[in-house]
């Protein structure tokens, strides 16, 4: 029996089932799951199991954390479900299904730049080591750098750069054309040749055009072809440009392959798919790549050195995270490269502020860790998530845990958003991207280095300070303490809980706002009592409280709908306006979990009633005894609290 087949088996179950499984692979922590309906998954259970270190969905897939044993997990959970396994990228084009157009953008924009991020890093972290040598004047009474005093290493310095060079001048563009070609099924040969077409030596370097005198041009980096002529321009560093030529190299290669005869493709798709890529390349794309790269650089670049770069700085590092949870943070790395080559410093003032997003949402999980220091199961994916957070990579402390309890995220936004004024502020540039979090000051030009531990020192404080405050006050007893069991419940065993007194109690309204019988719901499956009898009120408030104390036996994970079941065995689903599961959670903050045991007005969730009215949904929301008990409403059509007794009589 495989160390795994208990918990895998279990995870089938909690996922709902073999049949709702669409796709399922795995990657170097997490299971990846494309199920078809994701909200059968029941994550309470799933994050209880022993081997789950958490779960969160993204880009249309629903991920399980499993840690370091994941390939041995994997392979016991193919075993017990009999399901295939497929590649990762089967399971990303099965998840675009459930992605919106723009979700389906950016994860087509991640794909390209993921295979280039370990050259980018080991890129970053030698540029930032050659800071260290050839920029700290801190030797010869503040007046020589390390490689001024130092034969040797003024030889690793100049070494160094030979790989530093390559990564940020040449091989950004080669990387980019090669693996457009590699996501488009293309010959990823050609796009290497079409990149080195933009960076080769005989063209006159990216960085020296600006420096060219116009009658230096002539003859040898121009093209002349008689009736016409081109400037011999390169476009080292430059993203636009060629994301540009390499997808038209792709679609030009899917084009000569449908119309070329099997008997000469090998020679005709590829010559007339990369001759016109070049030409295109050169004398069309270029110019307008570089153009476009060059305005969006110049504007982010306003925003960041104009009169309104706090309110900028402020914007950027508040929202910094969320833009990690849909994805489009991925457009910062176009950004971050194209203001290193065209901006007076050839730096990047975005980077240093990704760099403290990344050490603030660490830093609200180290707060959690102490609060949760006698909650085992917690401190599993606490601690873990904290260093990794700290080393640049926010994903598991952002899913695992800060959003998870919500008030941790928001913290640690509020540091950020801090750390990045003060970054802003102080002007400090990165001259490299790629090594984010603590490690992150390596990519810093030395001349900001103060500014930039000073910022850093607010991105650790602040969310700490933040979420031990607020965490006091908002955490239960079982979030703190309680390792969670990872045995079932058994149902029965919940009514124990109440008192006599919460068994007979009378149900009360879950809202404010006006009472209406259940006949006069817009909503047939309500209004025909098909589901139960029951009453819907129209809320002027967005709580809605429980209104009798019980278990919580549903909660959409949409956070519209809950079902509580009392001592006394009454049922009632709470439904949240009209057809507001097409809001897919927007709008809604739910505070209960299924299994969870609530009180008589506690607070099940709240609702922007705004934004739920702004979207063309009715809020009205209908409560319905499921368990068939008759219904008289004693208050029609009057307006009621949240909480209030005796708005009807239950029979």
């Amino acid at each position: 029996m495989g160390k795994f087949e208990n918990d895998a088996s279990k995870l089938l179950e909690y996922v709902g089932g073999k049949d709702n499984v669409k796709a399922v692979s795995h990657c170097v922590t997490r299971m990846r799951f494309v199920l078809i309906d994701q909200s059968k998954a029941d994550v309470k259970k799933i994050e209880a199991l022993p081997s789950t270190k958490g779960t969160f969905t993204q880009a249309g897939q629903f991920q399980v954390i499993i840690g370091n044993d994941v390939a041995d997990y994997y392979n016991d959970f193919i075993k017990i479900s009999g399901l295939e396994g497929v590649s990762k990228n089967a399971v990303k084009q099965a998840a675009k299904s459930n992605q919106n157009p723009v979700q389906k953008l950016m994860t087509n924009l991640a794909e390209i730049f993921a295979p280039l991020i370990p050259a980018i890093i080991v890129g970053g972290l030698i540029l930032g080591f050659r800071n260290v040598i050839d920029s700290l004047y801190i030797f010869g009474d503040g007046t020589q750098t390390l490689v001024a005093t130092s034969q040797f290493w003024a030889g690793v310095d100049k070494f160094l750069w030979l790989i530093g060079e390559a990564v940020f001048h040449t091989g950004i563009p080669v990387g980019i054309c090669w693996s457009v070609q590699k996501k488009m099924g293309g010959t990823e040969m050609l796009g290497i040749v079409l990149g080195l077409t933009l960076v080769s030596g005989q063209l006159v370097n990216a960085y020296a055009v600006a420096g060219m005198a116009a009658d230096a041009w002539a003859p040898d980096y121009v093209w002349n072809f008689g009736f016409a002529s081109a400037r011999m321009i390169g476009y080292q560093a430059q993203v636009i440009p060629a994301m540009l030529a390499a997808f038209t190299l792709a679609y030009l290669e899917r084009f000569f392959n449908k119309i070329t005869p099997s008997v000469i493709k090998m020679i005709v798709v590829p010559f007339c798919s990369l001759l016109l890529a070049v030409m295109a390349a050169h004398f069309v794309l270029g110019p307008i790549g570089w153009t476009l790269g060059t305005w969006i650089s110049d504007v982010v670049y306003a925003g960041i050195s104009g009169k309104f770069r706090i309110i900028f700085a402020a914007i950027f590092g508040f929202f910094y995270a969320p833009l990690v949870i849909t994805g489009l943070h991925h457009m910062s790395n176009a950004i971050d490269l194209q203001l290193i080559a065209d901006t007076p410093l050839h730096g990047t003032m975005l980077w240093p502020m990704i760099a403290l997003s990344n050490i603030a949402q660490g830093s609200a999980v180290w707060a959690m860790s102490v609060l949760q220091k006698k909650n085992a199961k917690a401190q599993e994916v606490n601690i873990p998530s904290a260093i990794s957070c700290w080393l640049g990579v926010t994903e598991p402390a952002m899913f695992g845990v800060n959003l998870k309890y919500e008030f941790p995220f928001y913290c640690a936004m509020t540091g950020s958003c801090i750390a990045a004024i003060i970054s802003v502020g102080f002007g400090v540039n990165a001259s490299a991207i790629g090594v984010g979090g603590i490690p992150g000051f390596l990519s810093i030009m030395p001349q900001f280095w103060g500014a930039f531990f000073l910022a850093m020192a607010a991105a650790i404080v602040i969310p700490f300070v933040l979420t031990l405050i607020i965490g006091k006050k908002r955490l239960t007893t079982e979030d703190r303490i309680t390792t969670v069991d990872t045995e079932e419940e058994a149902p029965a065993a919940a009514p124990a809980a109440f008192t006599k007194a919460e068994e007979s109690e009378e149900m009360a309204s879950p809202a404010s706002g006006k009472l209406i019988a259940i006949e006069d719901v817009p909503d047939q499956a309500f209004a025909s009592k098909a589901m139960g009898d029951g009453f819907a009120i129209e809320p002027t408030d967005g709580k809605i409280v429980a209104p009798f104390s019980g278990t919580v036996t549903v909660a959409f994970p949409t956070g519209h709908a809950y079902g509580i079941k009392a001592a006394n065995g009454k049922e009632v689903l709470i439904h949240i306006g009209m057809d507001t599961v097409e809001l897919e959670g927007k709008g809604f903050h739910g505070r209960v979990r299924q299994g969870d045991t609530v009180h008589q007005g506690d607070v099940l969730t709240e609702v922007d009633l705004d934004y739920i009215k702004s979207q063309g949904k009715s809020a009205v929301t209908p409560v319905i005894l499921t368990d068939g008990t008759a219904v008289t409403l004693l208050k029609k059509d009057q307006s009621v609290q949240a909480g209030e007794t005796g708005i009807a009589k239950l029979s």
